[in-house]
């Protein structure tokens, strides 16, 4: 049984979830992520810089952003009602609107920098989107990206997929798309037409109570993880769940997952 993939992102199927639902999930590695990305990204920013944030989910970037910049300054989208909907209600003055990444609802030049976390990889057309967040951006200004490491198998997910691969060899898991291996997000912001284009990998650990904190939030449907463990039978997830007890601690434990980052000029 293959996971479900851009496919069912675009269908709205994967991320069409509560926010809390995506927080417990993704947003325990996420919003960790979100300050080393600035880092690595918009740390020379002027102050008065805008900056948009694309594919915002229910705001884990665009806290940090907040944080930095000010709620004027950052602007936010995402295809997905809940996560609009949350992210406006929690940054009031910040312009949070329902737009994919290939077609923004900004006139060109419009920002300082453009910034997608953890979303090129769930993109129509990476390539695409790459450039039409080229377009919003001033000449010169910033585009970043980063995904996880899911083709080389350190990104946060990659046990799951390992266990779910040697029980369903057909299992595809997240490694095949664009973005999640070394060198593939510098190849398409290339295909966009940016320049100084730069890689970088970024790390961080979150930690687990038990087994049960780390699983729980895999049955909640979020993303291409949890539209595949909605589709197991009763007994195949019950085979999925007990062989991943075997694999992790049943106590205290940490995750380290590791993200690949590209950086441009527009």
């Amino acid at each position: 049984m293959d996971a479900a993939g851009p496919d069912a992102y675009r269908r709205g199927v994967a991320f069409d979830v509560p926010a809390g639902s995506y927080e417990r999930f993704m947003g325990r590695f996420s919003t960790p992520l979100a300050p080393s990305f600035c880092d690595a990204t918009i740390d020379d920013l002027a102050d008065g810089a805008r900056v948009l944030d694309v594919g915002c989910g229910p705001g884990m970037l665009t806290r940090e952003l907040v944080r930095r910049l000010g709620p004027g300054q950052v602007s936010a989208v995402d295809p997905s009602p809940p996560f609009v909907e949350t992210a406006a209600a929690r940054f009031p003055g910040t312009d949070v609107r329902p737009a994919r990444a290939e077609r923004l609802p900004y006139d060109d030049d419009t920002f300082d920098a453009a910034l997608a976390q953890l979303v090129v990889h769930f993109m129509t057309d990476p390539a695409g989107g790459l450039r039409e967040m080229a377009r919003v951006t001033r000449p010169g200004g910033t585009v970043a990206t980063c995904v996880w490491d899911h083709s080389g198998g350190s990104g946060p997910l990659s046990r799951f997929w390992d266990v779910a691969h040697r029980l369903d060899p057909s299992t595809l898991g997240e490694g095949h798309l664009p973005g999640t291996a070394e060198g593939e997000l510098a190849d398409l912001l290339d295909k966009a037409g940016l320049s100084d284009v730069r890689q970088d990998r970024l790390s961080v650990s979150v930690r687990f109570s038990d087994f049960d904190d780390w699983w729980e939030p895999y049955t909640f449907g979020v993303g291409p993880v949890g539209v595949y463990v909605r589709r197991l039978s009763p007994d195949r997830l019950e085979r999925l769940e007990a062989a991943l007890r075997a694999e992790l601690p049943s106590g205290p434990f940490e995750v380290r997952a590791d993200a690949w980052c590209a950086t441009g000029r527009a």
